[in-house]
Formats: structure tokens, C-alpha cells, sequence
């Protein structure tokens, strides 16, 4: 364990809740109306963040967890801000200690080598979706809204959700919504979309719901959400690119540096649960005579996930999947 102080488990009581920071302080973090930053000061202090550190913010968003670092550093400190989502530049502060980097966060190394950057000392990712991207009725993230099916984060790719659905085999839809979304008719309704999508158009996420309303199992909104959640993992290969940023992770963080990872649905958090804990993506098999893998690089800080205390869950309802897990370099 680093010799660095590590007061951050002494700040949290035995849910996870911050005791430092008030809930008015913490939804006045918000950048207005874009994005309300999630379990903030449990993931900043989670990165026991250095003064003259560099450190990088793999989904800057609405910069809430951005500015929260920069007001920790000191002049000498350094700031990259990751987002493929062109609109999230939009709310850059005029600071000359962050550098913006619109691209994917599976990107980490490549981008940070390119400004001479070879390790840093904390690492934060808030993964999923922004309020803004959800409350943005033409990106067709959310249910509620009329608009394409398209859930695309970064608009310069080409894949859209509606492609995902006109052009995926059924083999392929059953899976997606199986794994991705835990729906429970997921093969009855991969069976349905083939069927529909020669003579029903289901381009828009309106006639898209129309044209599977027989299918749909229990609380219609609920189902609808398990739907759209499983093609916006698969249009933005959400897991690919946690598997390939976290793999990048040890190798990027100085010793004692930190990682910091809100995720918002099991398959996020069993991933880097597992990284943290044996740097490996799956559950060891109990095989008596496979190899003894290498040491582990990180050292998981979290041994359960901190979670949202009432008061933000009161001030922020979307936050209530949301799980941070915190892990140390060696």
C-alpha cells in the first residue's frame, strides 16, 4: 500500500455517504441543466487528489467532477477531460490547467502520449448516459421523447440504434437483449423486430413502440428501458470500451494513484469489481492446475460499491443505480 494518506475510507460512513459536504453544495456542483455530476465527493475524494497532480476525467460531460478536481489543484496541478460527445466542450471553464480530448476514453493512453503525458495520479470515469444526452429528444436516448432511434454518444460514427434493429440478425437481437438489457422475452421480441421491419419502418422511437407493443411485458416504461439501455450498450460498445480503457489503467497510474468508477447497471460494475480485485474481466474458473496469474497492479479501496445517500437520491432520483468503486496502484 502506498504511504500516500488515505483518509478517504474515514470520511464515509457504512453506506458510502460523504459526512463533509452538505446536499445544497452538492446540487449547486451542477452545471446548469446539462448534468447533475453523481456521488461527487465521494469519487474526488475517493482520488485523494495531490495539489501539483495530473489527473484525468474520462467522461467530462457537464464538467461537475471537472471543476470539483481543478478547485483541489494548485497551479502547478493538470487536468485532461475526455468526451466524445462534441457537446460537452460546450462547458469547458476558461482554464488554462485543463486540456479537452474529444475523443472516446478507450483512447486514454494513445491521447495522453501525444501531449507527453506517460503516467498521471488519478484516474475518474462516470459512466452511462448525461441528463443532457437523455433530455435531448433528437439523440432518441430516452422513451419519453419522439425522435430517431439513434442513441449514438459520439454523432461522428455511423452506427445508430435503428441500424442495430434493421440489420442485426435475430441470432444477434436475442443476445444484445438478453445480456444487455436482462429483458425477460428478449428472444420473442428479436423474433418480432425481424418479422416487422419489412413492412413497418421503425426508424423513429415511436413507431419503433407501436410496432412492438404485443410483445411488451409488464410495466411498458420499465421494459422499454431495459430495451433501449441494451442497444445503447451495443451502439456504443459501452463494455468494449471500459474493458479497453481499465486495461490501460495500471499502467497509466503512478504508484499510489487512484482510479475512480461510477457505473450505473451489473454489467459495468462486475466488470471493474473483478478488475480491481484480480485484474481479470471474468470470475476465475476453479481449475487446480491452471497457472497462478500475475500479481495484481490495483488495490481495491472499495470492498463494496459506496452508493447514493437519501439526501442525493432526494436531489437527484436518476442517481439511484449508481455505484463507485475506488482501487489503488501498487
Amino acid at each position: 500500500m502506498s504511504k500516500r494518506s488515505n483518509k478517504y475510507d474515514q470520511k464515509s460512513n457504512a453506506t458510502g455517504q460523504s459526512l463533509s459536504h452538505s446536499p445544497v453544495q452538492l446540487a449547486n456542483q451542477s452545471t446548469e441543466g446539462y448534468h447533475l455530476p453523481v456521488l461527487l465527493n465521494e469519487a474526488i475524494d475517493g482520488l485523494n487528489i495531490r495539489p501539483d497532480g495530473i489527473y484525468v476525467d474520462c467522461t467530462f460531460g457537464g464538467g461537475g467532477h471537472s471543476r470539483e478536481i481543478l478547485k483541489r489543484l494548485d497551479e502547478r496541478g493538470k487536468l485532461f477531460a475526455f468526451d466524445q460527445d462534441a457537446d460537452a466542450a460546450k462547458n469547458l471553464p476558461a482554464d488554462e490547467r485543463i486540456i479537452f480530448v474529444p475523443h472516446n476514453f478507450r483512447h486514454l493512453q494513445r491521447f495522453l502520449r501525444l501531449h507527453k503525458t506517460a503516467t498521471v495520479d488519478g484516474i475518474l470515469a462516470d459512466l452511462g448516459v448525461s441528463s443532457h444526452q437523455f433530455d435531448e429528444a433528437d439523440r432518441g436516448f430516452s422513451i419519453r421523447f419522439e425522435g430517431d432511434l439513434d442513441m449514438r454518444m459520439d454523432q461522428r460514427q455511423t452506427l445508430t440504434a435503428f441500424d442495430v434493429v434493421n440489420r442485426y440478425t435475430e441470432q444477434q437481437l436475442h443476445k444484445l437483449f438478453e445480456q444487455y438489457g436482462e429483458v425477460t422475452n428478449a428472444k420473442t421480441l428479436a423474433r418480432t423486430i425481424v418479422n416487422v421491419r419489412h413492412a413497418v419502418s421503425l426508424k423513429t422511437i415511436q413507431n419503433f413502440k407501436t410496432a412492438l407493443s404485443a410483445v411488451v411485458k409488464g410495466n411498458p416504461n420499465k421494459y422499454f428501458a431495459q430495451v433501449f439501455q441494451a442497444l445503447r450498450i451495443e451502439v456504443n460498445d459501452e463494455l468494449g470500451a471500459l474493458t479497453e480503457m481499465l486495461q490501460q489503467v495500471p499502467a497509466l497510474l503512478a504508484p499510489g494513484g487512484r482510479v475512480a468508477v461510477i457505473t450505473f447497471h451489473s454489467l459495468e460494475d462486475r466488470i471493474v469489481k473483478n478488475f480491481f480485485k484480480k485484474g481479470l474481466f471474468e470470475e476465475e474458473q476453479l481449475n487446480p492446475f491452471a497457472q497462478t496469474s500475475a500479481e495484481p497492479l490495483l488495490q481495491a479501496l472499495t470492498k463494496k460499491p459506496l452508493i447514493p445517500g437519501e439526501a442525493e437520491l432526494k436531489a437527484n432520483p436518476r442517481s439511484r443505480s449508481a455505484k463507485l468503486r475506488v482501487a489503488e496502484r501498487l
